[in-house]
């Protein structure tokens, strides 16, 4: 099969290289001397499977295994799907070209909901029954993983089990079970006893030993294990130190230039600023991050092994990094002679940030800096805790405009909860501001601002998850209320579709009766719906009407502190107790701080998860009690 799709297939396709799998560091192991057998699936283009860094991590901590192999598998794009079809050949691995069907076990990764479709619509295209109950030993094994792991319920029906948390501890003791049931290579394992001693790890969670009772007004009454192996609360799985765990230094550098086509330096992980809208800064806690040391062995390997001229040092808040500087100076003064540039993804709204992306960037030329202050009013910043003021602001601009940049673009979210009339005017009176300092600082140059808006959706886990979301009109409305102000020289204007977000608060919130909606939504043709071009939310009107099932139930409903909500039995390590403490405070316009100020905040996620802070900060180590 392998020849047949390089010769015969390939050619046929506007971008062959998505699916050579012959990349550089790419990893070819022989499938028939290797007993246990994985795809990593993600559910959507190369261009976007291959910028994640779980891939990465996952990719490598398994084919390090003798007697493990991982290959990649990605939705492919409409003209192979096209050939696939007619030709009515499955869905293949880059690495071998081999079905899907031929692996051991199928691993998704859910990055977002919108995804969740196209999960469907590769396993159908490499010809595996979609519902978990239909397969059999024949077939592979499916699990998922990522952030959307942390309420999986809208997906259960089609998965064996989910990893919760960090999985590069947890894949390879699954991938052990998968090799002590095989008698040999070619062998199907008894899938029973899988899932009963997959169920016995820390963070796997097997939705077909949980059943859940409904009351008579829709809500969850009861979600109870119904096997003796499933705990009551599954609780997530965490790398407790990022030093000792595996981390890729010879990734695989793609033919075709993806969406993070860089090394991607992985300082920490986790983050405790608290936003309340942010479900990875709760999810991922605790903070945990790596010695310089260690990142300057691994940036000097990286480099060596990819080639690549930019190193990006990713984490949800690099310059929270407590050795930040220390390691830009010494990646600078390493790389930049060499013409490798440094960078951070993500910038605190203050000049520090700002004074270190310039130092980082003083041998590439300058191009635009990004911030989120997220709302327009103070007030409203102290309703989602996100620690900024508007000095903040432009005094983290004005930096970037003396320093040469003239392309600011500022996020904000609309939709959030309070939210009135002046925070909607805030959002342009800041913007104007940013522009008008710009036309002061940017010394002959035109600067520009952009405004990019997002809608607010509740998610799990966060302090926000009681509350409902805008409705659409409304949002249409704020869309063009903004619209319409921030016009002129030097203002720009973009937007996400709100349709889109009210998919994405119905599934985040959903339970497991929406697997009839994304079963009857995949039948209609919904694939790859986190491309604008691909997602019709009239298919979706119609799923609503023909299943019977209230999208406003989960989107729009708010929700009661003494309900059961759906993801209930799922442990990410911050309690309930205070995400009602925050919402409470948020509701009250009360901030929290940063419990790396000194001040623990009682998440509960050290003590629960039996794992502290993690700072580096000046060569010693600390950690929270």
């Amino acid at each position: 099969m392998q020849e047949y799709i390089r010769e015969k297939i390939l050619p046929r396709v506007e971008k062959p290289s998505r699916y050579l799998g012959t990349e550089w560091n790419s990893v070819h192991k022989d499938w028939d001397q290797t007993p246990v057998r994985m795809a990593f699936a993600f559910p959507d283009l190369y261009e976007v499977g291959m910028s994640h860094l779980g891939l990465a991590i996952l990719y490598g901590v398994v084919n390090e295994k003798e007697n493990m192999l991982m290959e990649r598998a990605f939705a492919p794009a409409p003209d192979l799907e096209a050939i696939l079809r007619s030709e009515g050949l499955p869905l293949f691995s880059l690495e071998s070209h081999r079905s899907l069907g031929e692996f051991d076990l199928i691993g998704f990764t859910l990055q977002y909901e919108l995804s969740y479709t196209t999960v469907l619509h590769m396993l159908d295209l490499a010809g595996i029954p979609l519902l978990a109950a239909e397969r059999c030993s024949d077939h592979p094994l499916v699990i998922g993983g990522g952030p959307c792991a942390c309420n999986p319920e809208p997906l259960a029906p089609f998965f064996d089990c989910f990893v919760l948390g960090d999985g590069e501890e947890v894949l390879p003791a699954l991938l052990e079970i998968v090799a002590e049931l095989k008698d040999s290579p070619a062998s199907r394992i008894d899938r029973a006893e899988f899932l009963r001693r997959a169920a016995l790890l820390p963070g796997v969670y097997v939705p077909s030993f949980y059943e859940v009772d409904y009351r008579q007004d829709g809500t969850v009454a009861e979600i109870r294990p119904i096997r003796p192996e499933a705990p009551p609360r599954v609780r997530k799985a965490v790398v407790d130190d990022l030093d000792r765990v595996y981390f890729p230094t010879q990734p695989i550098v793609p033919y075709l230039e993806v969406v993070h086509d860089r090394i991607m330096l992985e300082v920490m992980r986790g983050c405790t600023r608290g936003c309340r809208f942010c479900q990875a800064g709760a999810i991922y806690r605790p903070v945990r991050e790596r010695d310089v040391e260690v990142l300057l062995r691994q940036a000097a390997e990286l480099v060596r092994h990819t080639g690549y001229e930019e190193i990006s040092l990713t984490s949800l808040s690099t310059a929270d990094y407590s050795c930040i500087e220390a390691l830009a100076r010494s990646l600078a003064e390493a790389y930049a002679p060499g013409g490798i540039a440094v960078s951070l993804p993500s910038l605190r709204v203050d000049a520090f940030s700002v004074r270190l992306a310039q130092a980082l960037q003083q041998f590439r030329k300058k191009s635009t800096l990004t911030f989120a202050p997220e709302a327009g009013s103070q007030r409203l910043r102290d309703v989602i805790n996100k620690g900024v003021t508007a000095e903040d602001l432009l005094s983290a601009t004005g930096e970037a405009f003396a320093a040469g940049w003239h392309h600011i673009k500022l996020y904000f979210m609309i939709g959030l909860p309070t939210e009135t009339a002046e925070d909607l005017e805030g959002i342009e009176g800041l913007a104007r501001q940013v522009l008008e300092q710009g036309r002061r600082l940017s010394k002959g140059k035109r600067p520009t601002v952009t405004v990019s808006i997002s809608s607010f959706v509740p998610k799990p886990h966060t302090p926000f998850q009681w509350e409902p979301q805008a409705g659409l009109e409304e949002l249409k409305e704020k869309q063009r209320f903004l619209r319409s102000r921030l016009k002129g020289p030097g203002l720009r204007f973009s937007w996400h579709q709100p349709e889109m977000s009210f998919l994405e608060a119905v599934l985040a919130r959903g339970d497991r009766r929406l697997a009839a909606a994304l079963l009857e939504a995949w039948r209609s043709g919904a694939k790859l719906e986190g491309w604008s071009e691909h997602f019709r939310y009239e298919l979706w009107e119609k799923v609503w009407e023909d299943t019977g099932l209230d999208p406003a139930f989960y989107a729009y409903r708010r929700r009661d502190y003494d309900e059961r909500l759906p993801w209930d039995h799922l442990d990410f390590g911050v309690t309930k107790r205070f995400l009602q403490q925050e919402h409470r405070r948020a509701l009250a316009g009360e901030i929290t701080r940063d419990c790396r100020s000194g001040r623990c905040a009682a998440c509960g996620v050290c003590p629960g998860l039996n794992v502290g802070l993690q700072l580096k900060g000046e060569g010693r180590f600390a950690a929270a009690d």
